[in-house]
């Protein structure tokens, strides 16, 4: 990796959604779905996944089939981490709210779950259920009476969900599993077909495709957020292991060519023997390529002055995921205004986020931290406002209503309080 100093590094542009290319061929299959439905989504899916469906919708009998491939350790795992997902989530839940004024007013926020959603689960080349948690357990928390869950099929030219996914989804309850992806599951999700029903909002990451797709639809259906490539962003001092920060750039370098892994130090040092055990690490990494070519794109080691001069990068950059493993962590922690999830600490590594904590692992990325938020319960639910107005409340007020009215020049509606306040006098 190589090392820079502060002043010379600059913030990567906004992610390009897209090339035109691209958003012709989602268009073109935006609008393939919405005409031929089915029939549609088994063209695309044998045309990008190789894949030939003879149906959509996953047996019950596959799901329960699956638990004989999938190992006891891993079913361990799994429910411990959705135990932790389930615990945390369960404390972002809101109530409605209601409140009776002294004049007879009532006035309160009616809180309901959306009824129905569809989540996206990336696969076909791997495999994610931990995606498939992140999505579907703020979903069940927040109440949400339907669940459609739609996953590429695994590749290799036969159809099927990889066991994990659907083992997954047995474990958590869902019963709705669909072996379509790309943007032909989220144009199945938004129109409907005569195997997908169509759903009220769509959560969950993937490729360019479905970012496409997804920002397409939007208004037709709500959506969560246009993920973009995964990034972290590490401010270490002296203290630091350069052992693990190593490990954690790579952790999220591995993922794509276009992830970004940062280091912010002020520790010349440190900023070497990281450099230096990159190299070490990497040579044995599985995934060498992608990491080598994301570091060799995206990456960079930062050197800064001062602590002051690395939270104000940091907060510039505005990470999806900012580790901070200085000997003054915590008092860090209210200085960073940017980002989507910090982890404080020398073993909080991200994938104890991605994977365990119970925190969501589904984050604003390439710099939307500015205004974005994790996946939570409130992404699951719809507010209604409640007015009832007292006799005495519209008497007292009426007059400030009209006057406000007028200036906007809605004669019709200063004229639907004047009447009101014109009984009231008997006129």
């Amino acid at each position: 990796m190589k090392i820079i100093l502060g002043e010379q590094f600059r913030v990567r542009d906004e992610v390009e959604h897209g090339t035109p290319e691209q958003n012709q061929d989602v268009q073109e299959i935006l609008a393939a779905v919405k005409r031929d439905q089915d029939a549609a989504l088994m063209h695309y899916t044998e045309k990008h996944d190789q894949v030939r469906l003879q149906k959509i919708k996953v047996e019950q009998t596959e799901i329960q089939a699956a638990y004989a491939d999938v190992s006891e350790s891993f079913l361990t795992a799994f429910q411990l981490a959705a135990e932790n997902i389930r615990a945390f989530h369960e404390k972002q839940k809101r109530t409605s709210t209601i409140e009776f004024q002294e004049n007879g007013t009532i006035l309160g926020q009616i809180i309901r779950p959306l009824n129905r959603v569809g989540l996206y689960v990336p696969g076909g080349t791997a495999s994610y259920p931990s995606s498939l948690m992140m999505n579907v357990i703020p979903a069940q928390v927040a109440g949400v009476r339907e669940i459609a869950v739609v996953t590429p099929p695994a590749t290799g030219g036969k159809a099927g969900i990889d066991p994990y996914i659907l083992v997954a989804a047995a474990e958590l309850g869902v019963t709705e599993v669909y072996q379509v992806g790309g943007a032909q599951a989220i144009a199945a999700l938004a129109y409907g077909t005569e195997s997908i029903p169509s759903v009220d909002k769509i959560c969950g990451p993937g490729n360019a495709y479905v970012a496409l797709a997804k920002r397409s639809v939007y208004g037709i259906v709500d959506i969560d957020s246009i993920a973009g490539p995964t990034d972290i962003a590490i401010l270490a001092d002296e203290t630091a292991n350069p052992a693990f920060v190593a490990a954690d750039l790579l952790s999220q370098a591995e993922h794509d060519e276009l992830a970004a892994a940062i280091l912010v130090t002020t520790s010349r040092q440190l900023a070497e023997a990281v450099a230096k055990e990159v190299n070490i690490q990497l040579d044995t990494l599985p995934r060498r390529k992608i990491a080598a070519k994301s570091l060799e794109d995206n990456g960079a080691i930062v050197l800064v002055h001062s602590l002051d001069e690395a939270v104000q990068m940091i907060n510039n950059i505005a990470p999806e995921h900012l580790e901070l493993i200085t000997d003054e962590g915590f008092e860090l922690v209210g200085r960073i205004e940017n980002a989507g999830a910090i982890f404080v600490g020398p073993y909080s590594t991200e994938p104890v986020g991605d994977y365990f904590a119970g925190p969501n692992h589904i984050l604003p990325t390439y710099g939307t931290a500015r205004f974005s938020s994790p996946l939570n319960v409130d992404d699951f639910i719809k507010k209604s406002s409640l007015i009832s107005y007292s006799q005495a409340a519209l008497q007292k007020h009426g007059k400030h209503i009209v006057e406000i009215a007028k200036q906007e020049q809605l004669e019709g509606h200063a004229r639907a309080v004047q009447i009101r306040l014109d009984e009231q006098r008997g006129k």
